[in-house]
């Protein structure tokens, strides 16, 4: 019999497929108030930027795009600008993994050529502009700012909460091709991802979206520092 692959899905880490036209966004790319025009018109048709007030499931499973209305909690602004220059895929499987579940040998896989692809902003200054106003997006207080204690972490004891303890590989993958396809990959984290941010959503991923499949695994808080302080480390090391 045919094993499935264990696609649970993960964290709201995500494809981040903002709705932008490049030619929209080069001819647009002028002031402040064009860019938030393009936000509210085009990124608007995909992505949540202000918190939802349908969240049910229904919602959630027909959504075209991550919620991006706490993305100044969540991202950082240099990766971002980069980002949007040059898009690449975070969700391997899509924002909705089992949309692009294919039958495999031995397992279940994801057809890759299905996964939305997003567009390029075509220069520095726009995508600056357009990061700044994503970045300007905050949640009210759902991330309490120096939640996260480097100075608590112990980095061998987070590589193997992620790897073994805690069973976030199988959504997660920490290195390229090690792990799971349903979730974001985390190995470029430590560029992408916000630390304060990362620990409030491993803490309680539900108080971001009620009806989100990663599950809230009622960590302590040690083992939430040091899981944190392994998922930040990642990537940091590639320059």
């Amino acid at each position: 019999m045919k094993a499935p692959i264990f696609l649970a899905a993960g964290a709201g880490l995500a494809v981040f497929a903002l709705a932008l036209r490049p030619a929209a966004v080069e001819a647009q790319g002028g002031s402040a108030q064009q860019v938030n025009s393009t936000l509210d018109g085009m990124c608007a048709s995909c992505h949540a930027l202000t918190k939802p007030a349908d969240t049910t499931v229904e919602h959630l499973w027909n959504r075209k795009g991550p919620d991006l209305w706490y993305a100044g909690d969540k991202f950082n602004r240099d990766w971002l600008v980069a980002w949007l220059q040059n898009p690449t895929t975070i969700r391997p499987g899509g924002v909705m993994w089992f949309k692009h579940a294919k039958p495999g040998e031995p397992h279940d896989t994801i057809d890759t050529a299905a996964v939305e692809k997003h567009p390029a902003v075509n220069n520095a200054v726009t995508a600056e502009k357009f990061a700044d106003a994503l970045l300007a997006l905050k949640s009210d207080g759902l991330v309490p700012e120096g939640a996260f204690k480097p100075e608590a972490v112990n980095m061998t004891m987070g590589k193997l909460a992620f790897g073994k303890l805690r069973g976030c590989v199988a959504c997660h993958q920490d290195q390229p091709g090690q792990g799971g396809l349903s979730g974001p990959q985390l190995h470029d984290a430590g560029k992408r991802l916000r630390p304060d941010y990362v620990l409030s959503y491993t803490k309680d991923p539900q108080k971001f979206d009620p009806h989100v499949w990663m599950p809230t695994l009622t960590l302590s808080e040690p083992d939430l520092q040091r899981l944190t302080g392994y998922i930040v480390s990642l990537g940091k090391e590639a320059k």
